[in-house]
């Protein structure tokens, strides 16, 4: 695809009439090697294996060893050279390969921290992912004494403007405080050089297409875009025609992916009023280490922490529905390990990465399959192990057999020593 700054900054309203209505399935126009709906076809072939052996900032390497990676993920291995060789670069993975980090330590190898000006950003669909991605840059380039702001909607706008007028490197953040920070120019977008759209299949049905496109108009032609998605609508293709530059494309195979080293089990529940004792019956075994609980609904993770605090268990709960400062105070107190067990709705599957985080239960089974790792990809990262367990009805047999086809994966009966295996 030639690169023209017409074809990067054109109007988006025509892409719903060549998708067709909501993105059904029409025939794509697009570049070669992808298909809406499917795979990409990757065009990078170069293997790196080692993190020595990327050419990065003494202090950087410092700062990935000292997190805890002793060998890149698959997608690591492949996508930070032409990351930071300054290509844009699309890439598909699933959450808990290693995508967070690839893009930081893309962003922390190029940026100059000597400036204090925002050189990179990042726009994810959730205020806990954008916080999640914020720990990690910190963390990475500790070394770099790199300094990362968090702009996401529910906190203080004025507080916000302070901090990026006093400068910052890299600005993380939710695509309408992010616009709203760039239309204040407390965000200077002429200094940006790199943009990376994070979970760009999540963002773009969470309806955020119109405010990342007022975003990127703002951004200089030549900057470079990394975008990130687990599957690849028509919309995510979309969005690549009109941004990028003969883009890289890297597919890392589901069969690569952090299933491996989590034990899945189902537990046959015939009646979903049922699933409440079944759930007390295995919290003995739970409050061994933390877990995470996943419903499908709002009013189910109301209504399951009622039911389980009115009898006496420690539960926390977290959705979409608190206040920003709410939601902080209970993911501190879940890391932190004072509080063990979590109820929480798939709005927050991806922003949770607690090292802890042994055992994940759908006490609903997801209603949309690519859910599934994001919930039980927590529990296994990086090779850590840990265990699923799913609550099964007679009409979730059908949805459990379509998720095990899915992933090529095996979902067993639970046996009765779990407890030795969390």
């Amino acid at each position: 695809m030639s690169y023209s700054p017409e074809r990067r900054n054109e109007d988006w309203s025509s892409a719903e009439s060549k998708n067709g209505p909501s993105g059904q399935d029409i025939a794509y126009d697009g570049p070669p090697g992808m298909e809406p709906d499917g795979v990409i076809k990757t065009n990078w072939h170069q293997i790196v294996e080692n993190f020595d052996d990327m050419n990065l900032k003494e202090e950087l390497l410092r700062g990935i060893y000292a997190y805890g990676f002793e060998k890149p993920s698959a997608i690591q291995q492949r996508a930070i050279i032409p990351c930071i060789e300054g290509r844009d670069v699309i890439a598909q993975a699933q959450s808990g390969t290693g995508k967070t980090a690839t893009f930081s330590i893309s962003i922390l190898q190029q940026i100059n921290t000597n400036i204090r000006e925002c050189q990179a950003l990042i726009l994810a669909p959730t205020r806990e992912l954008a916080q999640q991605i914020q720990k990690v840059v910190i963390a990475l380039g500790d070394h770099l004494n790199a300094k990362c702001h968090a702009c996401i909607g529910g906190t203080n706008v004025r507080e916000d403007i302070r901090l990026l007028e006093a400068g910052v490197h890299v600005v993380v953040g939710t695509p309408g405080r992010v616009f709203d920070m760039i239309s204040r120019r407390a965000l200077r977008a002429d200094t940006i050089k790199l943009f990376v759209l994070d979970e760009a299949d999540e963002m773009l049905s969470r309806g955020f297409k119109e405010q990342i496109h007022d975003v990127f108009k703002m951004l200089k032609h030549d900057v470079q875009v990394i975008l990130l998605s687990a599957t690849m609508p028509s919309d995510v293709l979309e969005v690549s025609k009109c941004f990028m530059r003969n883009p890289i494309r890297i597919l890392v195979q589901k069969e690569e992916l952090t299933l491996e080293g989590i034990k899945q089990f189902f537990i046959m529940v015939e009646r979903e009023d049922w699933k409440l004792e079944t759930l007390i019956d295995l919290y003995d075994t739970l409050s061994i280490a933390q877990a995470v609980i996943f419903c499908n609904t709002r009013r189910k993770v109301d209504w399951l922490t009622e039911n389980m605090m009115g009898r006496d268990f420690t539960v926390s709960a977290m959705h979409g529905d608190m206040e920003q400062r709410e939601r902080e105070v209970i993911m501190r107190s879940f890391r932190t390990g004072s509080s063990r067990v979590l109820i929480t709705t798939d709005l927050l599957a991806r922003g949770i990465d607690v090292q802890q985080v042994s055992c994940v239960i759908n006490y609903d089974l997801p209603s949309n399959r690519e859910n599934y790792i994001h919930r039980i990809g927590r529990g296994g990262r990086f090779g850590r192990k840990g265990v699923a367990i799913n609550f099964v009805t007679d009409e979730d047999k059908r949805i459990l057999k379509d998720i095990e086809e899915f992933y090529h994966t095996s979902i067993t009966e639970m046996p009765n020593d779990v407890a030795d295996l969390i």
